[in-house]
Formats: C-alpha cells, structure tokens, sequence
C-alpha cells in the first residue's frame, strides 16, 4: 500500500513537471506578445516584462488591423467547420455501415481507411497540389474534401469501434416500426453516438484548425490565407519579422483551440473508451 503511494506520487510530480514544461513555451509566447519589438532579440525573448518594454495591445491592435487578421480567420472557420461535419457525417455513415454489412468487401475498406492513418502526408502532397488546382479544390469552400479525405482513417476507425458496441436489436426494433435505413441511423444510431461524435469532432477541429501545409499547398494564396498561412506574413525583406504582432497572431489563433479542449477534454476520454471496449 505504501509502495502505491510512493508511485503514484512519483507520476504526479512527474506529470506536474511534464505539464509545466509544455506549458513554458506557449507562456513566454504570451509574455512576448505584450513587448516592444526592439525588445525581443535571442537573448532578450525570456526576460519578463518591464515597464520600458511593455507595449500594451499595440501588437494585438496591429495584427488585427495590419495583415488582413479578419479575412483569414473567416477562411480558418469557413474551412473547419465545412471539413468537420463533413467527416462527422460521412465517416459515421460509412463505419455504420462498414460494421453492419461485415462482408469482406466492407472489412477491406475498413483496412484500407485504417492504413491510411500511416501513409505520411509528405508523400503525396505534389501530386495532391497539382490535382487540386486542376479540379478547382483550391478554395476554402471545397478544400473541405481534401481534409474529409485525410481526416477519414481516423474518424471510421473510432466510429467504428463505438458502433460495435450498438445492440442490433435497437436498429431491428426501428426497422419493425417502419423505419428506413436512413431513417435508422439518423433517429437511433447517431444520439448514440454522441459521445463518439464529440470526441472525434474536437480531435478533428484542432487538426484543421492549426494546420498549416495542406491550405499552403492547395489554396490559391493570391486570393485566401488561413491564419496559420497569414502569420508567416510577419516577415519583411531582409530578414526582418515583427516579431510582437506575430506573437500575438498566435495567441489569438492558440487560445480559442485550447481553451476548447480544456472544456471538452472529458468529452474526448469518454469517445475514445467508448470506441475501445471491442475490437
């Protein structure tokens, strides 16, 4: 007994240090989205603030007005939730499906969704650039089957895994009511996978909402920029980055993600232990 506690005090305080240490960075980001630009250098970036480099929200005020910050943000939006529900739905039709029908050609297009989780995104992303200017894929408004592509393999796979643990004999009783396939799915199967649903949806948000190479390659950056595209735009000629605003391009692009998964975390648990009980 005593051992367990000696343990489990060893893990907090080794997560406690763990959590601190992921937590520094993004602090002394937010410490330097308040200073002077003349004072942030390689050997001044993790000075605390002093009245003489402490410049109010001037850097927040010039990020919002400068560089186009409200036009890339309704692009990052337009583009996430149009790629979010998109998988939602799709992949939680196409899982139920996969496991009701159980053939062999159903199980080999659940392997195939699962396998592309490992195919590394650097491998095709020429050829994925070039076939999306060419079939028009290069704005926000269809860039969302591009992510509905990369986003499936993990979506089915934890919609799957939750519809296994679904009684058939709910979906048998609705049928005898009179209820049609569709019918089925959207009135019985889908409120019960909510927690599923929730979880994966989080885990997709914060994918598309951060990315940055995917919308860099395949967006028209003439006309549209995301904010991740929009905060290397900080850079001047010769080297020179206004290094506050950018600073505080990020903090407004890493709160509103992570104050989201602070407020959902349960939500993300719950969906992953619910898709895991059964193969």
């Amino acid at each position: 007994m005593k051992r367990d506690k000696v343990i489990n005090r060893a893990l907090s305080i080794f997560f406690t240090i763990l959590s601190l240490a992921w937590i520094y960075p993004v602090f002394m980001i937010a410490l330097n989205s308040f200073k002077k630009g003349t004072a942030i250098s390689t050997t001044t970036a993790f000075d605390l603030l002093t009245p003489e480099t402490f410049n109010g929200l001037a850097n927040y005020v010039h990020a919002l007005n400068e560089q186009g910050f409200a036009s890339a943000f309704m692009y990052s939006l337009i583009i996430t939730v149009t790629s979010v529900v998109l998988i939602l739905v799709c992949c939680s039709m196409c899982a139920w499906y996969v496991v009701r029908v159980n053939s062999k050609i159903s199980n080999f297009f659940y392997y195939l969704f699962v396998f592309s989780m490992v195919v590394p995104f650097q491998m095709l992303m020429f050829t994925l650039s070039n076939l999306a200017d060419r079939i028009g894929f290069n704005t926000p408004f269809n860039i969302c089957f591009i992510y509905l592509g990369f986003g499936a393999g993990l979506a089915v796979f934890m919609f799957a895994g939750f519809v296994k643990n679904i009684p058939l004999e709910i979906e048998e009783a609705a049928m005898i009511d009179g209820c049609n396939p569709v019918q089925v799915f959207f009135k019985i199967v889908l409120p019960i996978m909510k927690p599923t649903y929730l979880s994966v949806g989080i885990l997709e948000t914060m994918w598309v909402w951060n990315d940055y190479l995917l919308p860099y390659l395949t967006l028209d950056s003439t006309k549209y920029k995301t904010i991740p595209i929009l905060i290397q735009y900080f850079r001047g000629g010769y080297g020179h980055v206004e290094l506050g605003p950018m600073m505080a391009c990020i903090m407004m692009v890493v709160v509103p993600i992570v104050v989201m998964y602070i407020l959902c975390q349960k939500y993300i648990i719950d969906g992953v232990v619910a898709g895991a009980v059964k193969g």
